[in-house]
């Protein structure tokens, strides 16, 4: 388990940095801070960002990182930690790994221990999801389970299937039980539980449920748990020369190879399209 208190060490730190979408006026005094006091900016659109750059009176170096070069961007990105220095991520507009850049950064800079912090204040679940270094969408806020240990069983059963990142909040003195439930429930998937965000004490803690769950007794403040999705459910191989004995059954109680084709792809769930290469052998 990875464990970032990250006003309590002096690594280098990866900030993601959530832009105004329209009024400039709701750019937060601790953004520009962050612009000016890191190292490199790294931006989706730099001519966008040089404009914001240059209202606010920000003069830090600043490198493109977008959706076209996200992966050789994020190792050159994860050098620059390496090398000591600190980095912020902002998108054109809005916030960065939602519907934006940023997801296999925040994934390689948590593997390797580096400080991922989230800048915005207003929402705890956006924070905690977007430093998680888990997949970032599709999402799905839950908010409180109930606290009823029997209630709460019962809403993990119904979201288990869902191949989604899932996202809770839960008070301190029921922190513990509660992770428990997730892993009683869920099986042992990866998870971040974050605590304090934005505050002195904002701490993150990376690993999986099991691992939480052995943590979860002295922690204290407000706290969002993100869970890994369950995986999706995989179709069953399909025997394609049996497909083609049923078209070719089909074809001898009278149908055409096309109505064949058709109704054989119906009944079994495949594309007729397969369905047709199989029986012409294409």
């Amino acid at each position: 388990m990875i464990r970032q208190q990250s006003f309590s060490n002096e690594k280098p730190t990866l900030y993601l940095v959530p832009t105004p979408i329209g009024n400039l006026d709701e750019m937060t005094p601790r953004a520009i801070e962050v612009l000016k006091s890191v190292d490199v900016i790294a931006a989706e659109d730099t001519r966008n960002t040089m404009k914001l750059l240059q209202v606010f009176d920000i003069h830090t170096r600043l490198i493109a990182h977008h959706a076209h070069n996200e992966r050789e961007s994020a190792k050159g990105l994860l050098q620059l930690l390496q090398q000591g220095q600190s980095v912020a991520v902002v998108s054109d507009a809005g916030y960065p790994l939602i519907s934006d850049p940023g997801q296999k950064l925040v994934e390689q800079v948590t593997e390797a221990g580096y400080n991922v912090v989230p800048l915005s204040g207003s929402s705890a679940s956006l924070n905690a999801l977007v430093a998680s270094g888990l997949k970032a969408q599709p999402f799905l806020f839950h908010g409180f389970l109930p606290g009823n240990d029997r209630e709460c069983v019962r809403e993990l059963e119904r979201l288990k299937s869902m191949p989604v990142t899932l996202i809770f909040y839960e008070a301190p003195h029921r922190i513990r039980r509660m992770l428990e439930h997730c892993l009683h429930v869920l099986g042992d998937r990866r998870a971040c539980l974050a605590r304090e965000m934005t505050k002195k004490h904002e701490e993150f803690l990376r690993g999986t449920l099991s691992e939480l769950v052995q943590a979860a007794e002295e922690l204290r403040g407000e706290i969002v748990v993100v869970v890994e999705g369950a995986e999706p459910a995989s179709s069953p191989a399909i025997d394609m020369g049996r497909i083609t004995e049923l078209v070719n059954e089909r074809i001898a109680l009278g149908m055409s190879a096309s109505q064949a084709i058709r109704a054989v792809a119906q009944e079994n769930g495949v594309s007729k399209n397969e369905v047709y290469r199989a029986y012409h052998q294409e």
